[in-house]
């Protein structure tokens, strides 16, 4: 029996990452997003981790993933508790993190067939 890694087709996986940016499927983004297996979301209405707001979590809510790993840009910074409160009530998970753990962890648990959201902010 051979085994190998297979190749992970139709989904929605990081290929790179650097200062400023993250490649979705080879396609570069500098701007705030949420990537989920099946969509991306690149107007997640969140400007910067300074004014995230509970709507911002709520919309996130509403993808209904099973966890959000919320990217804080270079370094990790972690939202204040009232925030995330529509998560709580919807049962989701969150993990806190800076982008590039936040987009390693996404294709660890995306190529499990997670129901995973990575919502990265930039700022």
């Amino acid at each position: 029996m051979k085994l190998h890694l297979s190749s992970i087709s139709g989904i929605n996986l990081f290929t790179g990452y650097g200062e400023g940016y993250v490649m979705v499927n080879q396609r570069r983004h500098e701007r705030n997003l949420v990537v989920l297996r099946d969509r991306l979301v690149t107007d997640w209405p969140a400007t910067s981790f300074d004014e995230i707001d509970a709507g911002d979590f709520a919309l996130l809510a509403e993808l209904r993933p099973e966890i959000v790993l919320l990217g804080t840009g270079e370094r990790l910074r972690f939202p204040r508790p009232e925030l995330t409160r529509a998560l709580i009530e919807a049962r989701i998970g969150l993990e806190v993190m800076d982008i590039r753990a936040a987009c390693r962890t996404y294709n660890i648990l995306a190529a499990e067939e997670r129901k995973v959201a990575a919502a990265l902010l930039f700022h």
